[in-house]
């Protein structure tokens, strides 16, 4: 699997001939660079323009696969789950779909624009992610703290952060005891590369 990040709560996951995006940015975010590229598989946590662009999320005739709230799916041998939470991004209380996937032969747990630490039962109850990717920025989503809470919380085996500035990104990064991480372009990931690891931090350049 490779990771990137594209901006925002923007993150593609790629394996083969098939693209996943989470939270790609629409053309109507007064804050992020839209999405720009085809996908298969469209997720999206919350109703915002910074992170419900699907239609950005195409590419000529291709047209992405959207999941867009709880419950169970199954596409081209992705395996996804839905659960309920809850976000203030944007001012407003709304439901956050947190996504647990696996593609891959990895776990990868979304949290889009979560807002709490408190983890939906059913969530709680599965295995440790190989992947969190969590969002850092405060601004009705989670804080730097209440991020490291949560990977900490899930036992996380790696923790990529998304919608971060400078200073909350420096904030994270001190909470979780990982300052001298550098920013990298991509990430590639075998399951052999994830064993043994614990709440380890990678950084990605959007």
């Amino acid at each position: 699997m490779i990771l990137t990040y594209h901006d925002g709560f923007c993150v593609r996951a790629s394996a083969g001939d098939t693209t996943l995006v989470f939270g790609p940015v629409s053309k109507q975010s007064k804050k992020f660079k839209p999405t720009n590229f085809g996908a298969d598989v469209a997720f999206i946590s919350f109703y915002h323009p910074d992170m419900n662009g699907s239609d950005e999320a195409s590419r000529g005739e291709k047209q992405p696969f959207v999941i867009s709230g709880p419950g169970e799916y199954e596409i081209k041998d992705i395996a996804a789950f839905g659960f309920s939470s809850e976000s203030e991004y944007g001012g407003d209380k709304r439901i956050n779909t947190l996504y647990s996937i696996t593609f891959d032969g990895l776990s990868v747990v979304y949290a889009g624009a979560m807002g709490t630490t408190t983890l939906p039962k059913d969530l709680e109850e599965m295995d440790a992610p190989d992947i969190l990717i969590v969002p850092i920025g405060d601004e009705g989503a989670l804080t730097p703290a209440d991020a490291q809470k949560l990977a900490v919380n899930l036992e996380a085996k790696i923790v990529i952060p998304i919608g971060y500035d400078e200073k909350s990104l420096k904030m994270f990064l001190k909470e979780a005891g990982a300052e001298g991480v550098k920013p990298e372009e991509k990430l590639t990931l075998k399951k052999k590369d994830v064993v043994g690891k614990e709440g380890e931090v990678v950084v990605l350049k959007a």
